[in-house]
């Protein structure tokens, strides 16, 4: 039986949409994150020792790292869905995008949410000026027009076709969804880019993609930080 050790608000959801649309059975073992430092709880670190989510369990199998579980069920339980055929353009593209959301895409946004929470965290009054001049100087002149850049490069790659790796829906997309739902979510140019916007509501409004949030709970990327 597949098991995902599920955290809330995090990329798991990414694995229970795909199972969803695989259409395989799967068990949901929950997890809470920290409500101050909203990090994984250490019960994680049972099941993979960084103790970070996603994990899955399939059998005797623990598999980490977004990309490599949704790789495996596509490969192993797929039976040529949700993947192009091997040696086609299609499948190079497939390849990069299923790299790309977590390679370069969320480095940026990791890095904005990093300094929009040093901008609002409690500090000493004398060292606040200073954390804040900081974090906004390197937000305005390093992070943000990195996202925008990223933002506009997907705007312009969603216009060669409905999707990231040609005409069909793939595990790539699936892939690539949570770097630009946070993206969209935090504002800037994914807010303003109108294929990125029609990308989202074509992913929000699969059936799969329901019932993953129906199985997985409250999910905060869809409305706010």
């Amino acid at each position: 039986m597949i098991i995902v050790h599920h955290l809330n608000n995090s990329r798991s959801q990414r694995v229970l949409w795909l199972l969803e649309e695989l259409g395989l059975p799967y068990e949901i073992k929950p997890y809470q994150r920290d409500p101050k430092t909203m990090l994984a709880p250490p019960e994680l670190r049972a099941v993979h020792p960084l103790g970070k989510s996603p994990v899955m369990t399939d059998g005797e199998l623990v598999i980490a790292e977004s990309g490599a579980i949704l790789e495996y069920l596509v490969d192993r339980y797929g039976e040529g869905r949700f993947k192009p055929e091997p040696g086609t353009p299609q499948a190079l593209r497939y390849r990069y995008w299923m790299h790309y959301a977590e390679g370069s895409a969320m480095p940026p946004l990791l890095l904005k949410l990093v300094f929009d929470r040093i901008e609002s965290s409690p500090m000493p009054f004398f060292v606040k000026p200073i954390a804040k001049a900081i974090a906004g100087k390197a937000k305005s002149g390093f992070v943000q027009p990195q996202i925008d850049n990223h933002m506009n490069f997907l705007e312009a790659e969603l216009g060669q076709s409905p999707w990231f790796a040609g005409n069909e829906f793939t595990a790539a997309d699936v892939q690539m969804s949570f770097p630009l739902e946070a993206a969209a979510m935090r504002g800037g140019a994914a807010a303003r880019q109108p294929r990125i916007t029609d990308f989202l509501a074509r992913i929000h409004a699969r059936p799969a993609y329901r019932r993953a949030l129906e199985r997985g709970g409250p999910y905060a990327l869809l409305g706010g930080d």
